[in-house]
C-alpha cells in the first residue's frame, strides 16, 4: 500500500511541476495547438488556436518517474508484466509526440501522414502483443473479468491485443477535445484499475488457480497504474478548463496505449469496454457520423465527437466537461462493481 501511495504521490508532483516549465518553453518557441477549420460550421475551440500542446510529455514523465522513484525506497523488483505496459505507454507516447511536432511545424490540425500514423501505432501496437504473448505468463484466453476458458491460438491473440491497443489509443485521441476532458476521465479509470490491480494481488490463490492464468507481479502493475493516475491529475491541475496546456497526442495516445495494456495483462479486455465507456460513446459518435454522412448525406449530429455536439447545442463548455465526467465516473463503479460482483459470486471470501 505504501508503494500505491507513493508511486501516485511522486508521479502527481512531477506532473504537476513539469507542466508549467512545458508551458513556458512551448509558448517561448510558439508551439501552440492549430485548431481545424474543416466542416460545416466554424469549430467551438477557434479562440484556442495557439495554445501550447504536448503536455502529456509531463504524464509520461511523471508516471515513469513516479514508478521508477516508488521501487528505489520501497525496494520491490521491477517486473516483466509492468514493464511492458510502459513499453506500450512510451511507444504510443512517441507515436504521437511526431505526430504532435509535425502538426505545429507544418501549421495543421494533423501532423503525421494517415499511413505514418497507423505504421507507427501498428510497430507498437504488435511489438506489445507479441511481448506479453510470449514473455509474460498470461491467459491467451479472451476475458470480461475472469478468462473465458478457450485458449486462442498465439497468433490470433496476437492480432486481438494489437487491435486493442490500437482502438483504445485512437478512442482516447478522439475523447481529447475538451479542456480536462481525458485527463480527468483517465486518472478516473486508471484509479479504478489500480483498485483492480491491487485486488488481484490480495487475492493471489483465487486469481492463479480459480480464475484462470492472470498476469503475475500484480502488485507492480498496481504501482504503475497508481503512478500513471498521479500524473493525469497532476497535469489536469493545469489542463482543466479554461485549459492553460493540451496534452496532444503525445498524451491522449500514451494513456490510451497504457490503458489497453493494463486491461490485458489483469484480463479485463471487454470489460474496458465498460471502464472506459466514455471513450466507448466519444467513438461511436463519430464512427455514426461517418456512417450517416457518407451512406445518407446526413449527419446524425451537429458536430462529431460528440463533446463538440452538445457545445454547439449551446451547453457552456464547463457543463460539457462535468456532465461527462459524471458519465465516466458511472462507468467506472459499474464496471468495478461488476468486478467485485464476480469475485464473491465464485466464491471470494469479500
Amino acid at each position: 500500500m505504501i508503494g500505491l501511495l507513493l508511486s501516485a504521490s511522486v508521479a502527481f508532483a512531477l506532473s504537476v511541476s513539469i507542466t508549467p516549465l512545458l508551458i513556458k518553453i512551448l509558448r517561448r518557441r510558439d508551439m501552440g495547438q492549430h485548431i481545424r477549420d474543416d466542416g460545416p460550421i466554424a469549430h467551438p475551440h477557434a479562440s484556442k488556436a495557439g495554445t501550447p500542446t504536448m503536455g502529456g510529455i509531463a504524464i509520461v514523465v511523471g508516471a515513469i518517474g513516479g514508478y521508477f522513484l516508488a521501487h528505489f525506497r520501497t525496494g520491490f523488483v521491477f517486473g516483466q508484466t509492468a514493464l511492458v505496459i510502459v513499453l506500450s505507454m512510451a511507444g504510443m507516447a512517441f507515436v504521437g509526440l511526431c505526430d504532435d511536432y509535425i502538426g505545429i511545424v507544418k501549421k495543421r490540425n494533423l501532423g503525421l501522414r494517415k499511413r505514418g500514423k497507423v505504421a507507427g501505432q501498428l510497430v507498437v501496437a504488435f511489438t506489445f502483443a507479441i511481448l506479453v504473448t510470449k514473455y509474460v505468463e498470461i491467459s491467451t484466453s479472451l476475458s470480461f473479468v475472469r478468462p473465458f476458458g478457450q485458449e486462442l491460438p498465439s497468433w490470433m491473440y496476437i492480432l486481438f491485443v494489437a487491435f486493442m491497443v490500437i482502438a483504445t489509443a485512437n478512442a482516447v485521441n478522439i475523447t481529447d477535445g475538451l479542456d480536462g476532458l481525458a485527463a480527468g476521465s483517465a486518472t478516473v479509470v486508471f484509479s479504478a484499475y489500480t483498485v483492480i490491480c491491487y485486488w488481484q494481488f490480495r487475492n493471489t490463490a483465487y486469481y492463479s488457480n480459480g480464475a484462470g492464468a492472470f498476469a503475475p507481479n500484480s502488485l507492480d502493475v498496481a504501482i504503475l497504474v497508481a503512478a500513471i493516475a498521479g500524473a493525469c491529475a497532476g497535469f489536469l491541475w493545469w489542463n482543466a478548463a479554461p485549459a492553460q496546456i493540451f496534452m496532444g497526442d503525445v498524451g491522449s495516445m500514451a494513456i490510451g496505449g497504457a490503458m489497453a495494456a493494463t486491461a490485458v495483462v489483469t484480463k479485463t479486455e471487454f470489460l474496458l469496454v465498460i471502464i472506459g465507456g466514455i471513450y466507448v460513446i466519444e467513438t461511436l459518435s463519430v464512427i455514426a457520423q461517418i456512417i450517416s454522412y457518407r451512406g445518407f448525406k446526413k449527419r446524425i449530429l451537429k458536430m462529431a465527437p460528440i463533446h463538440h455536439h452538445f457545445e454547439v447545442l449551446g451547453w457552456p463548455e464547463t457543463t460539457v466537461i462535468v456532465r461527462f465526467w459524471m458519465m465516466s465516473g458511472l462507468c467506472v463503479a459499474m464496471g468495478v462493481g461488476i468486478f467485485y460482483a464476480d469475485f464473491i459470486r465464485i466464491g471470494g471470501a469479500g
